[in-house]
Protein backbone atom coordinates (compact mmCIF):
# COMPACT_ATOMS: atom_id res chain seq x y z
CA UNK A 1 0.00 0.00 0.00
CA UNK A 2 1.51 3.33 -0.80
CA UNK A 3 1.57 6.00 1.35
CA UNK A 4 2.33 9.51 1.43
CA UNK A 5 3.39 12.37 4.33
CA UNK A 6 0.10 12.98 4.77
CA UNK A 7 0.18 8.75 6.30
CA UNK A 8 1.37 8.02 9.90
CA UNK A 9 4.77 6.76 10.05
CA UNK A 10 4.11 3.75 11.51
CA UNK A 11 0.98 2.33 12.07
CA UNK A 12 1.80 0.66 15.45
CA UNK A 13 2.62 4.52 16.59
CA UNK A 14 -0.03 5.78 15.00
CA UNK A 15 -2.24 7.45 18.44
CA UNK A 16 -5.02 9.12 19.33
CA UNK A 17 -5.04 11.18 22.25
CA UNK A 18 -8.64 10.53 24.39
CA UNK A 19 -10.58 13.27 25.62
CA UNK A 20 -10.30 11.93 28.53
CA UNK A 21 -6.16 12.19 28.68
CA UNK A 22 -6.81 16.01 27.47
CA UNK A 23 -8.61 16.64 30.63
CA UNK A 24 -5.52 15.86 32.67
CA UNK A 25 -3.86 18.96 31.40
CA UNK A 26 -7.08 21.17 32.52
CA UNK A 27 -6.00 21.08 36.22
CA UNK A 28 -4.38 24.55 35.79
CA UNK A 29 -6.00 27.63 34.75
CA UNK A 30 -3.96 30.12 31.72
CA UNK A 31 -2.79 32.37 34.84
CA UNK A 32 -1.81 29.33 36.77
CA UNK A 33 -0.08 28.25 33.96
CA UNK A 34 1.65 31.16 33.31
CA UNK A 35 2.70 31.71 36.60
CA UNK A 36 4.57 27.88 36.34
CA UNK A 37 6.31 29.20 32.83
CA UNK A 38 7.16 31.95 35.19
CA UNK A 39 8.82 30.58 38.00
CA UNK A 40 10.54 27.50 36.04
CA UNK A 41 11.75 29.86 33.71
CA UNK A 42 13.40 31.38 36.86
CA UNK A 43 14.86 28.23 37.87
CA UNK A 44 15.91 27.53 34.77
CA UNK A 45 17.91 30.40 34.20
CA UNK A 46 19.99 29.21 37.05
CA UNK A 47 22.82 26.89 35.85
CA UNK A 48 23.80 29.20 32.98
CA UNK A 49 23.57 32.36 35.20
CA UNK A 50 25.76 30.97 37.77
CA UNK A 51 28.88 29.29 35.70
CA UNK A 52 28.47 32.19 33.33
CA UNK A 53 28.90 34.83 36.31
CA UNK A 54 32.12 32.84 37.74
CA UNK A 55 34.39 33.31 34.25
CA UNK A 56 34.69 37.47 34.53
CA UNK A 57 35.94 36.39 38.25
CA UNK A 58 38.90 34.39 37.49
CA UNK A 59 41.57 36.62 37.48
CA UNK A 60 40.38 38.54 40.59
CA UNK A 61 39.89 34.68 42.51
CA UNK A 62 43.04 33.72 41.40
CA UNK A 63 44.70 36.95 42.86
CA UNK A 64 43.00 36.42 46.32
CA UNK A 65 43.62 33.12 46.64
CA UNK A 66 47.55 33.23 45.31
CA UNK A 67 46.84 30.89 42.76
CA UNK A 68 47.06 30.98 38.81
CA UNK A 69 43.69 31.48 36.19
CA UNK A 70 44.25 28.31 34.85
CA UNK A 71 43.89 26.47 38.15
CA UNK A 72 40.80 28.43 38.81
CA UNK A 73 39.78 27.80 35.59
CA UNK A 74 39.48 24.40 36.72
CA UNK A 75 36.09 25.49 38.54
CA UNK A 76 34.32 25.66 34.97
CA UNK A 77 35.29 22.58 34.32
CA UNK A 78 33.74 20.94 37.06
CA UNK A 79 30.80 23.08 37.59
CA UNK A 80 30.09 21.81 34.05
CA UNK A 81 30.44 18.45 35.12
CA UNK A 82 28.48 18.94 38.24
CA UNK A 83 25.25 20.17 36.44
CA UNK A 84 25.67 17.46 34.16
CA UNK A 85 25.38 14.67 36.88
CA UNK A 86 23.25 17.13 39.03
CA UNK A 87 20.37 17.68 36.04
CA UNK A 88 20.44 13.64 35.99
CA UNK A 89 19.99 13.21 38.96
CA UNK A 90 16.90 15.79 39.84
CA UNK A 91 15.26 15.10 36.82
CA UNK A 92 15.62 11.07 38.02
CA UNK A 93 13.95 11.81 41.01
CA UNK A 94 11.44 14.41 40.10
CA UNK A 95 9.76 11.84 37.86
CA UNK A 96 8.84 9.41 41.43
CA UNK A 97 8.43 12.61 44.19
CA UNK A 98 7.29 14.90 41.86
CA UNK A 99 8.70 18.45 40.29
CA UNK A 100 8.12 20.58 43.94
CA UNK A 101 10.63 18.42 46.49
CA UNK A 102 13.33 18.86 43.76
CA UNK A 103 13.39 22.63 44.13
CA UNK A 104 12.97 22.46 47.44
CA UNK A 105 15.94 20.19 47.99
CA UNK A 106 18.06 21.42 45.14
CA UNK A 107 17.90 25.14 46.23
CA UNK A 108 19.51 24.94 49.67
CA UNK A 109 22.26 22.88 48.06
CA UNK A 110 23.00 25.94 45.66
CA UNK A 111 22.34 28.29 48.62
CA UNK A 112 25.19 26.39 50.76
CA UNK A 113 27.63 26.06 47.65
CA UNK A 114 27.28 30.06 47.07
CA UNK A 115 28.14 30.37 50.65
CA UNK A 116 31.00 27.91 50.61
CA UNK A 117 32.66 29.37 47.43
CA UNK A 118 31.84 33.14 48.80
CA UNK A 119 33.85 31.68 52.32
CA UNK A 120 36.36 29.83 50.07
CA UNK A 121 40.45 30.49 51.26
CA UNK A 122 41.64 27.98 49.33
CA UNK A 123 41.36 26.73 45.89
CA UNK A 124 40.37 22.71 47.29
CA UNK A 125 37.79 24.29 48.86
CA UNK A 126 36.65 26.51 45.81
CA UNK A 127 36.54 23.71 43.80
CA UNK A 128 34.69 21.56 46.54
CA UNK A 129 31.93 23.82 47.20
CA UNK A 130 31.82 25.02 43.05
CA UNK A 131 30.54 21.33 42.30
CA UNK A 132 28.41 21.47 44.87
CA UNK A 133 26.83 24.95 44.10
CA UNK A 134 26.39 23.87 40.08
CA UNK A 135 24.85 20.80 41.80
CA UNK A 136 22.03 22.07 43.68
CA UNK A 137 20.64 24.25 40.39
CA UNK A 138 21.54 21.44 38.34
CA UNK A 139 17.84 20.67 37.95
CA UNK A 140 16.60 24.28 36.69
CA UNK A 141 16.35 23.16 32.91
CA UNK A 142 15.38 19.26 32.91
CA UNK A 143 13.02 19.31 36.16
CA UNK A 144 11.81 22.88 34.46
CA UNK A 145 10.85 21.43 31.33
CA UNK A 146 9.42 18.14 32.90
CA UNK A 147 6.80 20.64 35.24
CA UNK A 148 5.78 22.15 31.76
CA UNK A 149 5.34 19.13 30.22
CA UNK A 150 3.01 18.15 32.95
CA UNK A 151 0.91 20.74 32.49
CA UNK A 152 0.94 21.67 28.69
CA UNK A 153 -0.81 19.06 26.17
CA UNK A 154 1.64 18.46 23.02
CA UNK A 155 0.17 21.05 20.72
CA UNK A 156 0.71 24.05 23.02
CA UNK A 157 3.85 22.58 24.90
CA UNK A 158 6.25 24.13 21.91
CA UNK A 159 5.64 27.57 22.50
CA UNK A 160 5.73 27.34 26.45
CA UNK A 161 8.85 25.27 25.83
CA UNK A 162 10.11 28.00 23.51
CA UNK A 163 9.38 30.89 26.25
CA UNK A 164 11.44 28.75 29.01
CA UNK A 165 14.54 28.19 27.33
CA UNK A 166 14.50 31.64 25.56
CA UNK A 167 14.22 32.55 29.76
CA UNK A 168 17.42 29.82 30.06
CA UNK A 169 19.32 31.35 27.25
CA UNK A 170 19.08 34.65 28.75
CA UNK A 171 21.13 33.65 31.41
CA UNK A 172 23.75 32.88 29.16
CA UNK A 173 23.56 36.52 27.85
CA UNK A 174 23.53 38.19 31.16
CA UNK A 175 25.79 36.46 33.21
CA UNK A 176 29.39 37.86 31.28
CA UNK A 177 27.75 41.21 31.99
CA UNK A 178 26.78 40.82 35.92
CA UNK A 179 29.95 38.87 36.70
CA UNK A 180 32.72 40.99 34.86
CA UNK A 181 30.13 44.37 36.53
CA UNK A 182 30.58 42.83 40.05
CA UNK A 183 34.26 41.88 39.52
CA UNK A 184 35.19 45.03 38.55
CA UNK A 185 32.96 47.18 41.09
CA UNK A 186 32.76 44.97 43.55
CA UNK A 187 33.83 41.83 44.61
CA UNK A 188 33.30 38.15 43.77
CA UNK A 189 32.57 37.21 47.13
CA UNK A 190 29.92 39.57 47.24
CA UNK A 191 28.51 38.46 44.29
CA UNK A 192 28.36 34.66 45.55
CA UNK A 193 26.79 35.99 48.36
CA UNK A 194 23.84 37.16 46.39
CA UNK A 195 23.42 33.88 44.53
CA UNK A 196 23.05 32.65 48.19
CA UNK A 197 20.28 34.59 48.97
CA UNK A 198 18.64 33.43 45.93
CA UNK A 199 14.87 32.08 46.81
CA UNK A 200 13.39 29.13 47.24
CA UNK A 201 10.83 27.69 44.64
CA UNK A 202 7.74 26.48 45.13
CA UNK A 203 5.69 24.29 42.95
CA UNK A 204 4.01 21.04 42.10
CA UNK A 205 2.54 20.35 39.06
CA UNK A 206 3.66 16.11 38.35
CA UNK A 207 0.25 14.20 37.52
CA UNK A 208 -0.56 11.47 39.75
CA UNK A 209 -0.05 8.04 38.08
CA UNK A 210 -0.47 5.04 38.63
CA UNK A 211 3.00 3.28 39.55
CA UNK A 212 4.57 6.48 39.85
CA UNK A 213 4.61 9.89 42.24
CA UNK A 214 4.30 9.49 45.97
CA UNK A 215 1.11 10.83 47.44
CA UNK A 216 1.87 14.48 49.16
CA UNK A 217 0.49 12.88 52.13
CA UNK A 218 2.27 9.61 52.40
CA UNK A 219 5.60 9.01 54.30
CA UNK A 220 8.79 10.07 53.05
CA UNK A 221 10.30 6.65 52.24
CA UNK A 222 13.91 6.93 50.20
CA UNK A 223 13.29 5.16 46.85
CA UNK A 224 16.84 4.08 44.77
CA UNK A 225 16.52 5.88 40.91
CA UNK A 226 19.30 5.30 39.03
CA UNK A 227 20.05 8.55 37.65
CA UNK A 228 22.13 7.87 34.50
CA UNK A 229 19.58 4.81 33.23
CA UNK A 230 18.40 7.93 30.79
CA UNK A 231 21.60 7.65 28.99
CA UNK A 232 20.43 4.58 27.54
CA UNK A 233 17.82 6.80 25.41
CA UNK A 234 20.61 7.34 23.13
CA UNK A 235 20.47 3.91 21.55
CA UNK A 236 17.32 5.10 20.01
CA UNK A 237 18.49 5.96 16.13
CA UNK A 238 16.12 8.82 16.23
CA UNK A 239 17.43 10.35 19.68
CA UNK A 240 20.81 9.83 18.62
CA UNK A 241 19.96 11.57 15.09
CA UNK A 242 18.07 14.96 16.81
CA UNK A 243 20.40 14.92 19.21
CA UNK A 244 23.44 15.50 17.07
CA UNK A 245 21.71 17.52 15.01
CA UNK A 246 21.18 19.48 18.01
CA UNK A 247 24.59 19.72 18.78
CA UNK A 248 25.32 21.13 15.37
CA UNK A 249 23.69 23.83 15.50
CA UNK A 250 25.19 24.80 18.45
CA UNK A 251 28.68 24.37 17.32
CA UNK A 252 27.66 27.32 14.84
CA UNK A 253 25.96 29.38 17.67
CA UNK A 254 29.63 29.12 19.73
CA UNK A 255 31.54 29.76 16.01
CA UNK A 256 29.41 32.93 15.91
CA UNK A 257 29.72 34.17 19.40
CA UNK A 258 33.32 33.47 20.36
CA UNK A 259 34.72 36.10 17.81
CA UNK A 260 32.79 38.58 17.55
CA UNK A 261 32.72 38.47 21.84
CA UNK A 262 36.24 39.54 21.53
CA UNK A 263 35.32 42.59 19.26
CA UNK A 264 31.91 44.18 19.88
CA UNK A 265 31.09 42.41 22.99
CA UNK A 266 28.57 45.30 24.73
CA UNK A 267 27.01 45.37 21.23
CA UNK A 268 26.74 41.68 21.06
CA UNK A 269 25.23 41.09 24.57
CA UNK A 270 22.35 43.28 24.24
CA UNK A 271 21.40 41.93 21.17
CA UNK A 272 21.97 38.17 22.28
CA UNK A 273 19.25 38.96 24.77
CA UNK A 274 16.87 40.38 22.64
CA UNK A 275 17.44 37.53 20.15
CA UNK A 276 17.32 34.75 22.72
CA UNK A 277 13.85 35.98 24.11
CA UNK A 278 12.49 36.67 20.63
CA UNK A 279 13.76 33.22 18.33
CA UNK A 280 13.37 30.67 21.45
CA UNK A 281 9.24 31.60 21.66
CA UNK A 282 9.13 32.46 17.79
CA UNK A 283 10.09 28.42 17.23
CA UNK A 284 8.52 27.04 19.82
CA UNK A 285 5.38 28.42 18.25
CA UNK A 286 6.63 26.87 14.79
CA UNK A 287 6.65 23.32 16.47
CA UNK A 288 3.31 23.44 18.22
CA UNK A 289 1.96 24.48 14.93
CA UNK A 290 3.46 21.69 12.80
CA UNK A 291 1.54 19.45 15.12
CA UNK A 292 -1.80 21.15 14.85
CA UNK A 293 -1.75 20.96 11.17
CA UNK A 294 -0.37 17.20 10.57
CA UNK A 295 -2.68 15.79 13.62
CA UNK A 296 -5.51 17.59 11.83
CA UNK A 297 -4.37 16.09 8.59
CA UNK A 298 -4.76 12.84 10.05
CA UNK A 299 -7.89 13.33 11.84
CA UNK A 300 -6.65 13.34 15.21
CA UNK A 301 -3.80 11.09 14.68
CA UNK A 302 0.16 12.35 15.14
CA UNK A 303 3.44 10.85 15.44
CA UNK A 304 6.83 12.27 17.66
CA UNK A 305 8.55 13.14 14.36
CA UNK A 306 5.69 16.11 13.71
CA UNK A 307 7.16 18.90 15.75
CA UNK A 308 10.89 18.56 13.62
CA UNK A 309 8.93 19.49 10.80
CA UNK A 310 9.44 23.05 11.98
CA UNK A 311 13.24 22.91 11.56
CA UNK A 312 13.26 22.30 7.95
CA UNK A 313 12.53 25.60 7.50
CA UNK A 314 14.23 27.09 10.41
CA UNK A 315 16.90 24.71 10.51
CA UNK A 316 18.24 26.22 6.58
CA UNK A 317 18.75 29.26 8.93
CA UNK A 318 21.45 27.78 10.86
CA UNK A 319 24.14 26.81 8.06
CA UNK A 320 23.03 30.11 6.33
CA UNK A 321 23.63 32.28 8.64
CA UNK A 322 26.95 30.79 9.95
CA UNK A 323 28.38 30.99 6.40
CA UNK A 324 27.17 34.75 5.54
CA UNK A 325 28.48 35.81 8.82
CA UNK A 326 31.98 34.70 8.10
CA UNK A 327 31.99 36.51 4.62
CA UNK A 328 30.52 39.47 5.80
CA UNK A 329 32.79 40.22 8.89
CA UNK A 330 36.08 39.41 6.37
CA UNK A 331 34.43 41.29 3.18
CA UNK A 332 32.72 44.20 4.58
CA UNK A 333 33.74 46.50 7.38
CA UNK A 334 31.73 49.52 8.84
CA UNK A 335 28.43 50.47 10.29
CA UNK A 336 26.79 48.00 7.39
CA UNK A 337 28.72 44.77 8.46
CA UNK A 338 28.06 45.07 11.84
CA UNK A 339 24.24 45.52 11.11
CA UNK A 340 24.37 42.36 8.49
CA UNK A 341 26.41 40.31 11.08
CA UNK A 342 23.62 41.02 13.85
CA UNK A 343 21.11 39.45 11.19
CA UNK A 344 23.20 36.77 10.47
CA UNK A 345 22.65 36.31 14.96
CA UNK A 346 18.96 36.44 14.45
CA UNK A 347 18.57 34.12 11.94
CA UNK A 348 20.97 31.48 13.35
CA UNK A 349 19.01 32.19 16.96
CA UNK A 350 15.79 30.86 15.30
CA UNK A 351 17.73 27.79 13.60
CA UNK A 352 19.09 27.04 16.74
CA UNK A 353 15.92 27.37 18.64
CA UNK A 354 13.87 25.32 16.43
CA UNK A 355 16.63 22.54 17.36
CA UNK A 356 17.47 23.34 21.37
CA UNK A 357 16.58 20.94 23.83
CA UNK A 358 24.76 16.17 28.99
CA UNK A 359 25.79 14.40 25.82
CA UNK A 360 25.83 18.02 23.75
CA UNK A 361 27.95 19.33 26.05
CA UNK A 362 30.56 16.36 25.56
CA UNK A 363 30.58 17.03 21.96
CA UNK A 364 30.65 21.10 22.33
CA UNK A 365 33.44 21.25 25.13
CA UNK A 366 36.15 20.70 22.84
CA UNK A 367 34.76 22.82 20.09
CA UNK A 368 34.33 25.94 21.89
CA UNK A 369 38.30 25.55 22.78
CA UNK A 370 38.99 25.24 18.95
CA UNK A 371 37.11 27.41 17.60
CA UNK A 372 40.05 30.48 18.13
CA UNK A 373 42.91 28.49 17.40
CA UNK A 374 41.04 27.44 13.94
CA UNK A 375 40.13 30.99 13.26
CA UNK A 376 43.95 31.43 13.77
CA UNK A 377 45.59 28.72 11.71
CA UNK A 378 42.84 28.48 9.22
CA UNK A 379 41.31 32.08 8.59
CA UNK A 380 37.73 33.00 9.89
CA UNK A 381 35.83 32.20 6.73
CA UNK A 382 37.31 28.36 6.75
CA UNK A 383 36.46 27.79 10.06
CA UNK A 384 32.95 29.58 9.95
CA UNK A 385 32.14 27.07 6.28
CA UNK A 386 33.68 23.99 8.33
CA UNK A 387 30.37 25.12 10.78
CA UNK A 388 28.58 25.57 8.06
CA UNK A 389 29.16 21.80 6.68
CA UNK A 390 28.65 20.53 10.51
CA UNK A 391 25.25 22.52 10.32
CA UNK A 392 23.89 20.86 7.11
CA UNK A 393 24.92 17.52 8.08
CA UNK A 394 22.57 18.34 11.32
CA UNK A 395 19.65 19.11 8.90
CA UNK A 396 20.31 16.49 7.22
CA UNK A 397 19.63 13.96 10.04
CA UNK A 398 16.60 15.79 11.16
CA UNK A 399 15.66 15.71 7.36
CA UNK A 400 15.85 11.97 7.58
CA UNK A 401 14.59 10.80 11.34
CA UNK A 402 11.81 12.83 9.53
CA UNK A 403 11.18 10.56 6.71
CA UNK A 404 12.33 7.38 7.83
CA UNK A 405 11.32 8.11 11.74
CA UNK A 406 8.80 4.71 11.66
CA UNK A 407 11.72 2.83 10.74
CA UNK A 408 14.19 3.98 12.63
CA UNK A 409 12.09 2.97 15.60
CA UNK A 410 11.45 0.52 15.07
CA UNK A 411 15.65 -1.15 15.60
CA UNK A 412 15.29 0.11 18.91
CA UNK A 413 12.89 -0.29 21.52
CA UNK A 414 13.40 2.49 24.25
CA UNK A 415 10.34 1.53 26.44
CA UNK A 416 8.55 4.81 25.65
CA UNK A 417 5.17 5.86 23.76
CA UNK A 418 4.18 8.50 22.30
CA UNK A 419 0.95 7.96 24.88
CA UNK A 420 3.62 9.21 27.84
CA UNK A 421 3.79 12.46 26.35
Amino acid sequence: MCSSEESPLLEGDRVHIPDDLDTVYSRFSKAQKNMVVFAVSFAGLLPMFVTGTFVPSIPQIAHDLDSTGTAVSLAVSLSVFANAIGGLVWSAYSSFYGRRPMYLWGMPILCMGSFGVAASTSLRWLLFWRFVQAFGCAGGVSVGAAAIGDIYKVEQRGTAMGIFFGACLLGVALSPITGGTAAHYWSWRSLQWSLGLWGFIEIETSHSRSGGISEPTAPFNFVWINPFSSIWLLRSPNIMAVTLANASAMVTEYVLLIPIAYTIVTVFLLFDMFRTQVASPIAGRLSDTMIEKWKARRKGIWVPEDRLRAVLVGGLLVPLSVCLSGLITTYIDGPWGLILNLLCFFMNGIGVSCKLVAFRAIILAPVTAAVLPSIETLGLVATNNIATMIAILGYGLIVLTIRYGDRMRAWVDVGYTVMDT
